[in-house]
């Protein structure tokens, strides 16, 4: 196993120590903190993985499965937990959870063009709305989940930052509904094509 591979499963495993600090946020001092700088060790290694492969000519069928799992676990994982630590004021929990529901409904539309595309010997590579989707989504997410315990450390109200870190959430939703739907006609047409 090549090490791109091994940053991959690295990845999933921290997945679970994100989602254990971040709900030990009554024991554990700062926990949703540390939840976040696992989250932003995690994404990290996604950008190597990838950097790797490609310079060194590691890419291989099992990377291209496990950088993919990877991701999908880190993002739906830490979008669950943004639900379960958004604060009721104004809605923003139903913001949330619906902005969660619409980005997962989004991706296994995506992943399942995606492998009926591939059975039919064609490849749908990212286009660009999905990749800075994806950048602004790593961006706010850490900025969502770490709010709260920022706000206690540096003694400041979180909700500046958490507004912040909404407004850039609400962008990626935008983003992930205008790729959705350039994925969908794209894949309309590959699929009714052959």
């Amino acid at each position: 196993m090549n090490l791109p591979n091994k940053l991959s499963i690295i990845r999933i495993c921290l997945v679970p120590v994100v989602i254990a600090l971040f709900l030990l946020d009554a024991f554990i001092p700062y926990a949703r903190l540390w939840a976040t700088l696992v989250f932003i060790l995690a994404a990290l290694t996604d950008f190597a993985d990838g950097y790797i492969a490609r310079k060194y000519n590691l890419i291989t069928t099992l990377g291209k499965f496990l950088d993919s799992i990877a991701d999908k676990i880190l993002v739906s994982s830490s979008l669950i937990l943004l639900i379960l630590a958004a604060p009721t004021t104004y809605g923003i929990n139903l913001i949330i959870a619906i902005s969660v529901i619409i980005i997962l409904i989004r991706d296994l539309i995506v992943n399942t063009i995606r492998m009926i595309a591939a059975s039919k010997n064609f490849i749908m590579a990212a286009d660009m709305s999905g990749k800075v989707k994806t950048a602004i989504q790593t961006i706010a997410i850490p900025i969502i989940m770490s709010a709260q315990d920022f706000g206690k450390l540096l003694n400041f109200n979180y909700l500046y930052m958490y507004t912040f870190g909404l407004i850039l959430f609400l962008v990626s939703i935008i983003l992930t509904i205008t790729s959705g739907i350039h994925y969908f006609k794209k894949g309309s047409a590959v699929i009714k094509s052959n």
